[in-house]
């Protein structure tokens, strides 16, 4: 009981600070309730801790506290990034940096409270009028030329959070050692420290300007458009879940010559309410039930969905009975990869200095294909700054072709580095129309894909430990697992760990090996006899431990596919099983 009053009175002190002048009346109202509150959770679950950069920058719940999204928050965190900015272009003369923002509540008033904080720096800042997609944010960056950038949203989360990411000048998320540096900046920043007052002369605000040139250069991933031609009245049903997505899919598919796309009316209302799903996440099935109804009543091909900030695309197409079904994240990635290799080869566009990229809890099939047609693909990180960084390792000796994560995330191209929607919904577009012309859908593509390569089942299950008592208990999951790793997995003996944290691989024999990565990383792989693979992380940016299954079988024939996937499901019940989940 002493730990607990020690924090609530840890607690209090943090709270009592924000009961100053420096913060506005409706804050200090918000605090001063939550002291007041004989129930403490809420003054706890505020001001515990200081809301961190994680592996997506800052994201959380929005309402008054240090461990919470609002606007003092997000002008303590631009201070210190407009200060490390200045440290490290000193000699430039006019630094600049691009400020977007998703369809969330606050969304606009978090990126108008950003671009004003920046400008009282002496900062450029390029506003964007409204809402746009994360991957047109890290776009401007490049196109105009910009030290940095700041985007409002958090992505797929439930409507209570926003969020903020930083970038950089390539476009990319912030890696070390920038993450630091600013992380250092950050927290020497009082809330006296923080310009609030714009200086309008050095906010220009942006639309249209780079609508055009990002359509333009999503244009040219296009890999085969005469596919296009035959098929252009593929039937098309998109969603942008009420976020960003509505502002640009919808014309960058009728840029790349689709004519027949039905959007979900419903949904293409801008509000982050998000009152016609629970969770704006493509990844459910939930989420995907208005697009669903009308890809029936319409008799569609393919229905795609994008997420709020219109990074991520969910996608359903019809199976062999007719009946519609979800492809899920590591299926939609080696089907983009797949179709990438396949059709650069046979339009004879394949370059020797070619690659692709994964991320290493992405299903290990890609890997074949890539053997199979001597691409090389690179391994990185969980979270697309990572696949960012394989581009800028060897920019201007080997080219990007393609890369993506289980995670729904896709970036098909390289003068945006982040994932993007506009460009995977698009494309996905193409793939369905080449599908089409060979009498097949999308479905089918898939099945000839697991006949070739191989069958895998990908499972993720998330272990959820919100809270500071869940966040020291996913700590102890992963000492445990270090200090006592399984011997086996499912049945099948383990041959090979791998621990990204020390960089090092052991296999059976316990012989050890060095990583090559450029950082550690706090996750845990298995590999067993069988080819299972299990990959456990905690999560950067939500308040849970992920768990990834990937069990393989061999398929011959596409009507094994249900059986294959009921007989991996089983496997994978064992593997839980035996971690104890």
């Amino acid at each position: 009981m002493e730990n607990n009053a020690e924090l609530i009175a840890l607690c209090e002190g943090r709270a009592k600070q924000w009961l100053s002048p420096s913060f506005d009346e409706e804050t200090r109202k918000q605090v001063q309730a939550m002291l007041d509150n004989e129930d403490k959770t809420e003054l706890i679950e505020s001001f515990y801790r200081d809301l961190e950069f994680g592996t997506g920058g800052l994201r959380g719940i929005m309402g008054a506290g240090t461990n919470r999204m609002n606007i003092y928050i997000v002008g303590m965190a631009t201070q210190g990034y407009a200060n490390y900015l200045k440290k490290c272009h000193q000699d430039k003369k006019q630094i600049s940096v691009v400020v977007c923002h998703d369809c969330r509540n606050n969304s606009r008033l978090y990126a108008e409270t950003v671009a004003n904080i920046f400008s009282a720096n002496g900062i450029k800042a390029y506003l964007f009028d409204e809402l746009r997609p994360t991957p047109e944010c890290s776009f401007a960056i490049r196109y105009l030329g910009a030290q940095g950038g700041v985007n409002m949203t958090a992505s797929h989360n439930p409507r209570e959070y926003n969020g903020y990411k930083a970038y950089w000048e390539d476009g990319s998320q912030v890696l070390a050692p920038h993450d630091q540096g600013i992380i250092d900046e950050v927290n020497k920043v009082t809330i006296d420290d923080v310009k609030f007052e714009g200086n309008k002369d050095l906010i220009q605000i942006i639309g249209e300007d780079i609508d055009e040139p990002y359509l333009k250069q999503i244009r040219t991933i296009s890999i085969d458009p005469e596919v296009i031609k035959r098929q252009h009245d593929l039937k098309i049903v998109y969603t942008p879940l009420h976020g960003a997505g509505r502002v640009m899919i919808p014309r960058s598919l009728a840029y790349w010559g689709f004519d027949n796309v039905h959007c979900v009316p419903e949904q293409m209302i801008k509000d982050g309410n998000f009152p016609t799903v629970d969770r704006p996440n493509p990844e459910f099935a939930e989420a995907l039930t208005l697009g669903l109804r009308d890809a029936k009543a319409l008799d569609a091909d393919i229905l795609m969905a994008s997420d709020p900030d219109a990074d991520r695309v969910g996608m359903a197409c019809k199976n062999d009975k007719g009946e519609w079904v979800l492809i899920n994240g590591n299926q939609t990635c080696l089907i983009f990869l797949w179709y990438i290799i396949t059709n650069r080869q046979a339009m004879g566009k394949m370059q020797p200095t070619d690659f692709i990229v994964k991320t290493i809890v992405t299903t290990e099939v890609i890997r074949k294909i890539a053997d199979k047609q001597k691409i090389e693909m690179r391994d990185c990180y969980t979270g697309f700054k990572w696949i960012a960084n394989e581009i800028r390792l060897t920019e201007g000796q080997k080219q990007y072709i393609g890369g993506g994560e289980e995670s729904y995330g896709f970036m098909a191209e390289d003068f945006v580095r982040d994932k993007d929607a506009v460009s995977a919904c698009s494309l996905l577009a193409e793939i369905c129309a080449y599908a089409k012309d060979n009498g097949k859908t999308l479905y089918d593509i898939l099945m000839d894909i697991y006949i070739e390569y191989g069958f895998s089942k990908e499972i993720t299950i998330n272990v959820e430990r919100p809270g500071k008592s869940g966040a020291e208990e996913i700590q102890q999951m992963m000492v445990n697992f270090r200090n006592n790793p399984p011997k086996q997995l499912g049945g099948s003996k383990i041959i090979l760990s791998k621990d990204f944290k020390t960089l090092v691989a052991t296999d059976a024999e316990g012989k050890e090996s060095k990583l090559d990565m450029p950082a550690t990383s706090n996750v845990l792989q298995w590999f067993c006899e069988d080819g299972t693979k299990v990959s456990v992380r905690p999560s950067g940016t939500e308040p849970k431990i992920k768990f990834y299954y990937e069990v393989k079988a061999n398929m011959t024939d596409a009507s094994q596919y249900e059986a294959l996937d009921k007989e991996c499901s089983v496997r994978a019940e064992a593997i839980s099983k035996d971690l104890g989940l």
